[in-house]
């Protein structure tokens, strides 16, 4: 698998990273455990996770596969920070007591003194953007996270934590896909301005442009659970399906799969230095990793960009 520096940092990550929003929950151990040993085997060095994710459950899992799965010096762990969700809200504390606690609190999960990369997870409209980075910045300083990001921020959110840091921010990690094309008229310019990368999550429009939505709803998917259903929905309808329907005629053309085109687009999109795939089981993990992730014929990606065009 490719690796590739995040922005001008000397942060080196597989273009494919593994997301684990879903272990402790929709994946068991003996599963999260097999999708570890087989995205490492396959190149990927990048294990993306969040003290929100099984409300800390995801990172204690992961934390428990260090040294007996995979040695910590085989992967690179970004984790984040300043989000919560109890009883179906949401809840953004961004405050650098909240911030450092947090990250406090992930160290002692993961089983490790360091994270390589550590996120504040959401802009905090009741934080002073200044205490948020000094959190930030003071973790870097300690020794604590090796390098600092900041996630879900938008273009102008971004261009000023760039701007008002006294240290490299040197990565945003945000939605992007060809279902979810907005990053690219503030966010990537203020991104690549600023001397970051991209971190995208949801590349596979949140497993939509798979295809295995056309027509159906498969039992065993996220937009069939109750959970989950509403973080699918969106892309399930309206202008959605001609994007879709473009990628699996151009799938059948390349002798590809929906998801090697979906993929092979976004990881060729200026600014992206990875692409967070949050596979559920080791069957969609195989099928990711069996992605060619060669760049498309121009005539290709052309008509992919023109059909998905958010304007």
């Amino acid at each position: 698998m490719q690796q590739r520096y995040v922005g001008n940092s000397g942060l080196r990550v597989s273009s494919l990273s593994l997301g684990t929003m879903s272990w402790a929950r929709e994946t068991d151990e003996q599963d999260a455990s097999a999708l570890l040993r087989t995205f490492v085997d396959g190149g990927g060095t990048l294990i993306d996770t969040a003290a929100s994710y099984g409300d800390g459950q995801a990172e204690a899992m992961l934390g428990g596969m260090l040294g007996d799965v995979v040695a910590r010096s085989e992967v690179v762990i970004s984790t984040k920070a300043g989000l919560t969700t109890s009883d179906g809200r949401r809840s953004v504390d961004t405050s650098r007591n909240g911030l450092l606690s947090g990250l406090d609190a992930s160290l002692a999960r993961l089983g490790t003194d360091y994270v390589d990369l550590w996120f504040a997870q959401a802009w905090d409209p009741n934080v002073p953007l200044e205490e948020t980075l000094s959190a930030l910045e003071f973790a870097v300083r300690s020794g604590r996270a090796r390098y600092a990001g900041v996630s879900n921020f938008n273009g102008w959110q971004t261009a000023k934590a760039a701007a008002v840091a006294g240290f490299p921010l040197i990565a945003n990690q945000s939605e992007y896909s060809l279902l979810h094309r907005s990053p690219e008229a503030e966010l990537i310019p203020a991104v690549e301005d600023a001397g970051m990368g991209l971190m995208a999550w949801g590349p596979v429009g949140r497993g939509v442009l798979s295809g295995k939505y056309r027509g159906h709803i498969p039992a065993d998917s996220r937009a069939a659970h109750s959970r989950l259903a509403g973080y699918v929905e969106p892309y399930l309808e309206g202008a959605a399906s001609s994007v879709v329907e473009a990628v699996a005629m151009a799938a059948k053309g390349l002798g590809r799969t929906a998801l090697d085109v979906s993929l092979s687009w976004l990881l060729s999109r200026h600014g992206v230095a990875t692409a967070i795939v949050g596979a559920r089981t080791p069957v969609q993990l195989k099928e990711i990793l069996d992605s060619t992730l060669a760049p498309l014929p121009p005539q290709i990606a052309q008509a992919l960009e023109d059909v998905s065009n958010p304007a």
